[in-house]
Parts: C-alpha cells; sequence; structure tokens
C-alpha cells in the first residue's frame, strides 16, 4: 500500500489509534466475531507503518482467532479442552447476573452455551457492564473437577479477562489532539475510511449519507430512517463498528425486551445500547398492541412507563429498510415511508418524532472497490469516542449565528438541532474550537434537508397540516436567506414550490415566428466592480437585447427599484439556461431585470413563480398576443403563480376552468409592481 496524504497526517496524529482497513478482509467473515474484536486484535498487533512489524502482527492475530474463537459445532471440543488442560483462552460475550438463591454472580458464554459460569464479585464490580447486556472479551475460562462432583456444582468458571474495548478515560482528548492535524475535507475522508469505506469512491452526497448514520453514536435518543435499495450496507455500521449499538433484525419483537420486563425489572435495549437499529424495518412488528404507541412516546420524550415510575433512556432508534421499487415510483405510488409496518406507515404523529429521513438511494451499492486500503482509527476507539461524544453539545455555540425560516415548527426545529448538534461534534469534536462558516452552512444544509424530507411525506399524508414545506437558514444578522430542497422531490428542468435563491428566476420567453415559447431560468450572481457580463458563449443576440433593455431600466430606476444602492458600483454576471427548443432567450427583459434586483437586495423571489416579459428602453412594457398559451406551458412545467403585464388581462378571460383553478395570476402595471409582486416578503 503506498501511503497518501491523509495516512501520513493520520499516523503522526493517531500513532497506536490506526490500523490498516484492508487487514481485515483476510479476517471478515472468516471468524465468528464482529469487526470491532478483529480490530481490537489489529489494532494492538499491527498498529503500525512498519510493513514487517504489520506482517508479524497478522500472524499473532490470525493464531488468537484460530485459538480462542468458537465455530459452530466446535463447543464441545474448547469444553473438552478446558477440563484437560484446566484453563483454556477464549473470545466470546460474556454477560453475568445476580443468582440471588446462592447470593453469587454466573455469567453466561453463549459461543459455549455456558449459562452457569462462576466469576467474583470483584470481576463483577470491575466490568459492570456485563450485567447490562454483555461485551466482547479475552475470557479464561478454568474448570475444576472437585466442584464438578458436587451437587449443582458449576466446574467453568472465569479466571480472568480482558474488556475487547477501551476503558481509557482520556480517549476524547486524544481525538481533539488528532484532529487538530487535518483540514475539514481531510478529516472527512478519514473519519469515512475509518468505517472501513474510500472517500475517493463517493459522491459528496453519499459522504452525507454516511456522517448522518454516524450521527445516532454521538447525539443521545436520535431517532432516524434510511430507505432505499438493497446492498448498500444500511446496516453494517450499526452490527460491525460499534459494541454500544444492537441490531434488531425483521420479524417481532417484545414490548420486554424493548423497554423494560414488567416480571423481574429487567431494562431493555434503549437502556443498555446507545443504538437500537431495526433492520428490514418492513416486517418488524409488536408483541402487543401499544408497543409502537409506547415507542412514539419514547421518541418524543426519552421516556416511557411501564409500571409507577416513568424510565428514562437515550439509545437512539435507527430504522432500516429497502424499497422494492426505485423513489421516483415509490413517490409516485404513495410515499416513502411506504415500506414501514402498516401500523407506522401513514402515522403522521410517528412521522413528526423522526429527525432525519437518509436518502439511502444516494449511497452505491457496495462491493470490494469502496472498500478502502488505508488508515484509519480502530474501531474500538472509534466507538468509544462516540459514546463519550453523547455527554457533550456544540450547539450553544452556533444557535446565535443561525436562523431558521418561519416553515419550521417546534419539533422540525428540534429534529433538525439535534442532526446539526451531531454533525458538528463528529467534524469538530473539540468545544474550544470555533465552529466555521463552512462546516455550519454544511451541516445545517444537511440537517434542513433531511428533516424536511420527513415534512414531505407527512404533508402527503395531511396536506392541510404540514402544508408549509419551505425550509430556510440564514447565518449571521446580514446573512442571506437560503432555502433548502430535498432533490428527488423535483427535477432539474421543474419548477418547484421552493423560492429561488437571490438573483435566480424562472421565466418564459413569448416566442414568435421563428422560435417558440420555452422555459428559462436566469441566474445572477453579484460582485465588486462595475457593469453587466453574459456568461453563455454564444450570447444569443435576443437575449442581449433583453440584458441591455434590463440594465439601463436598472440604472435608470435605480430609487424606485432598489433605494440607496448603488447598482454602477456592482459586476453582473448572468447566466441564461434553456430547457426546451427555444434557445434565443427572446423576450425576457422583466425577468432579467428582476433577478438583477433580487440578487442585489439579497432576496428570493417567491417559490413556483414564473415572471413574463419584455421591456423597452424607456421601462414600458411589450404587449403579449399569446397570454393563453404562456399561461398553458407555465402549468406544464409545474409554476404555481405566474406574473404578467396587465396587458394580458382581457386574453386570459379565455383560460379554461381546469387551467384557472391549477395556478394564481398576478397582473403588474410597471417595473416596481412587478418587483414589489415577485419578491419573498
Amino acid at each position: 500500500m503506498k501511503l497518501d496524504n491523509i495516512d501520513k497526517i493520520a499516523a503522526q496524529a493517531f500513532e497506536g489509534y490506526i490500523v490498516r482497513k484492508d487487514l481485515l478482509e483476510q479476517f471478515r467473515k472468516t471468524y465468528p466475531v464482529p469487526t470491532y474484536v478483529i480490530e481490537f486484535l489489529l489494532g494492538r498487533y499491527c498498529a503500525t507503518v512498519n510493513p514487517k512489524e504489520i506482517e508479524e502482527g497478522l500472524e499473532v492475530v490470525k493464531r488468537q482467532l484460530q485459538d480462542r474463537t468458537v465455530r459452530p459445532g466446535e463447543e464441545e471440543f474448547f469444553k473438552s479442552k478446558a477440563r484437560e488442560e484446566g484453563l483454556i483462552r477464549i473470545i466470546d460475550i460474556i454477560t453475568a447476573k445476580l443468582d440471588s438463591k446462592t447470593d453469587s454472580y454466573i455469567a453466561t458464554l453463549p459461543s459455549l452455551r455456558l449459562n452457569n459460569v462462576r466469576i467474583s464479585p470483584e470481576m463483577v464490580n470491575e466490568n459492570d457492564r456485563m450485567l447490562t447486556g454483555g461485551f466482547y472479551a479475552e475470557v479464561e475460562l478454568e474448570y475444576d473437577a472437585a466442584i464438578a462432583q458436587e451437587s449443582n456444582g458449576r466446574p467453568f468458571g472465569i479466571a480472568g479477562l480482558r474488556p475487547i474495548q477501551l476503558s481509557q478515560r482520556n480517549v476524547l482528548d486524544i481525538l481533539k489532539n488528532g484532529r487538530k492535524f487535518f483540514s475539514l475535507n481531510e478529516w472527512k475522508d478519514f473519519l469515512i475510511r475509518s468505517i472501513g469505506i474510500e472517500p475517493s469512491a463517493l459522491s459528496e452526497k453519499a459522504k452525507n449519507v454516511l456522517f448522518v448514520r454516524m450521527v445516532a453514536f454521538v447525539e443521545r435518543n436520535y431517532n432516524m430512517v434510511e430507505l432505499g435499495p438493497r446492498g448498500t450496507g444500511k446496516s453494517h455500521l450499526y452490527q460491525q463498528i460499534s459494541p454500544y449499538s444492537h441490531l434488531v433484525s425483521g420479524g417481532k419483537t417484545t414490548v420486554a425486551k424493548m423497554f423494560v420486563n414488567m416480571s423481574n425489572g429487567e431494562r431493555g435495549l434503549v437502556c443498555k445500547y446507545d443504538v437500537v437499529c431495526f433492520d428490514e424495518i418492513s416486517g418488524v412488528s409488536f408483541d402487543q398492541k401499544d408497543g409502537v404507541n409506547i415507542m412514539k412516546g419514547y421518541m418524543e420524550s426519552g421516556e416511557f412507563s411501564r409500571g409507577k415510575e416513568p424510565i428514562r433512556a437515550d439509545g437512539g432508534i435507527v430504522m432500516v429498510g429497502n424499497f422494492d421499487v426505485d423513489v421516483e415510483h415509490q413517490q409516485r405510488i404513495g410515499h416513502l415511508f411506504g415500506p414501514l409496518p402498516p401500523e407506522m406507515r401513514d402515522d403522521t404523529a410517528f412521522m413528526d418524532r423522526i429527525h432525519a429521513f437518509v436518502p439511502g438511494w444516494d449511497f452505491p451499492k457496495m462491493d470490494k472497490t469502496y472498500l478502502t486500503n488505508h488508515f484509519g482509527l480502530v474501531s474500538d476507539f472509534l466507538a468509544e469516542c462516540w459514546t463519550r461524544l453523547r455527554d457533550v453539545s456544540r450547539l450553544s455555540s452556533v444557535l446565535t449565528r443561525l436562523d431558521y425560516g418561519g416553515a419550521l415548527s417546534g419539533r422540525d426545529t428540534a429534529g433538525v438541532n439535534k442532526t446539526l448538534n451531531g454533525l458538528l461534534k463528529l467534524m469538530q469534536p473539540d468545544h474550544e474550537e470555533p465552529i466555521s462558516d463552512e462546516l455550519l452552512e454544511w451541516a445545517v444544509k444537511v440537517a434542513l434537508e433531511y428533516r424536511r424530507r420527513v415534512k414531505e411525506q407527512q404533508k402527503r399524508i395531511g396536506t392541510a397540516e404540514f402544508r408549509n414545506t419551505h425550509f430556510s437558514y440564514r447565518i449571521g444578522e446580514d446573512g442571506v436567506e437560503t432555502f433548502v430542497s430535498t432533490p428527488e422531490l423535483h427535477s432539474e428542468s421543474t419548477i418547484t414550490e421552493d423560492p429561488q435563491p437571490p438573483g435566480q428566476v424562472w421565466s418564459i420567453n413569448l416566442g414568435g415566428l421563428d422560435d417558440n415559447a420555452g422555459l428559462y431560468k436566469i441566474e445572477v450572481n453579484t460582485n465588486q466592480g462595475s457593469g453587466v457580463k453574459v456568461l453563455n458563449r454564444p450570447v444569443p443576440p435576443q437575449f442581449q437585447e433583453s440584458v441591455r433593455y434590463a440594465e439601463q431600466n436598472l440604472y435608470s430606476k435605480s430609487k424606485l427599484l432598489i433605494g440607496d444602492r448603488d447598482p454602477r458600483g456592482h459586476e453582473f454576471s448572468i447566466q441564461l439556461r434553456s430547457f426546451d427548443t427555444s434557445k434565443t432567450g427572446n423576450g425576457l427583459g422583466m425577468a432579467v431585470l428582476i433577478s438583477l434586483c433580487s440578487a442585489l437586495l439579497e432576496r428570493s423571489i417567491k417559490g413556483g413563480m414564473v415572471v413574463v416579459g419584455q421591456l423597452n428602453l424607456g421601462g414600458s412594457i411589450d404587449i403579449i398576443y399569446n397570454a393563453v398559451n404562456l399561461v398553458e406551458l407555465a402549468v406544464e412545467k409545474g409554476a404555481t403563480a405566474i406574473l404578467v403585464p396587465i396587458n394580458a388581462r382581457k386574453q386570459l378571460n379565455d383560460l379554461s376552468d381546469d387551467m384557472i383553478t391549477k395556478i394564481s395570476i398576478l397582473y403588474y402595471n410597471d417595473l416596481k409592481d412587478c418587483l414589489l409582486k415577485a419578491l419573498m416578503e
């Protein structure tokens, strides 16, 4: 393996805590233990960049896994070996419980099918996690033949154990100090490598999917749904990377297992683990009718009541499953929660408790080409850091800089903040390090998009209650309001209800003898300088003329349109995008003027709106001769409102009743009237 820049930084920043992730491949699925167990051993013997030391370490790891892991069918062989030798070493999950009849602790080793193993109280007290779900450990198992002769004797006993997970108190300090060596993008890629995937093979959208999957490990009571095609590794992170997560495979689950067993008071999975993941969610059901209601209550408050006193837990609920069809078809036939069990799929109250809907379709089907052969953090170290990060928050340092739009409800805000907080902790674990605007904006966009996807599905079921889904944010007092969309809801050439960023306007040209009417999008950016330049090459002469008319009217009527701002002190860059056969850009003068004003004022145009009309040098509006056709085309393209000059009013009396119900027609008299009606309030 050739070391790249990130490998070199990692070797310097995390000496002794990194491992080559491709080393796992020769052990994966060969031995009956999770990835983090193998990586614990690799981290102990192969945490180096020296190839010779790595080879020697691999031999040690291989020998230990061969000698100490129990494959199905080998149980009696290991028991016999313990009897003959008196003591053996195995790698297994160890759990313990108090036997009140004998006032002693007994341990369970599932790989040997032993559930009556002696263990000292001191060992239990030193490793109390074995009382709450257990953990993988290197166990010294002894056999006492004399005890075997006793009535109800327990010949097997735990002579010693070594937990296979870090117990250092300073793991977060190590993580914080190591993070300082990386830039933001380097750290993102290193995190992805730490879970065994090569970031260079992924799109930015796919990377975002992975980061939000990680949020559940660092954020308490995080509720998430991920649905998408098969084979995209949805459950891998929850099954293989961390001992603090638990995977519930499809099928019936019980209230007692999830929350609390009323017969003995034993706490359930949400109390024992940081993350409880339901795999193949479509097949999951509870043994009791009120199971879903109990889960809804828990997802809302982090508490459940089974008896006199409410019980508090902080385990997150993650649900993953598959689409049988592609995402576009799924939206045509219903909504994105369709694959969930019947008692969940149409319950908007249940959906409201989901903090993020992860678009599994943005992640590729996994194969060997996506696995990394570079260095990453050892899984047990990473898992320990993640569980410690659950106790800290980064929100207080950024909420004063951040303002959400009015479309977010209280639950929307709570969900977005949880995702935001988790992403910030993953990217910048040191609370003393400032959060850059770049990092904040990225995290906010992801958090808003993933929560909005929940809101859009609620809108499909209960339109009236959830009709406003135009999520937006503003960073800083003088920041521009930015709207966040969910890409799967529309194609690039379809007008959506989302407000456009400042400087962007949808328009339909007027058409003519040698040109059909067609859909256009005008995009304007402003910088210091002067003048207006069109970026299209070559520039269509008709569009150049529209730009010239708009520019002159902007200069001559600046006081009327934009107040005290000086348009001559700004340089405007214009791009024309056409989506139909029409390419001339003829008759777009009004739309160009509105986009120039919008960019200068840093205010967005209303969502779903099309601006129509051509102006001349004097500021008057040309007559439209095909207004009905323009409105019909706007409806076809997905517009919900069209802004047309008043001279088209009589023509539009001929518009069909069906069309009138599909679109709002707004008339304008002059330039200022048009601008005021186009801008977001």
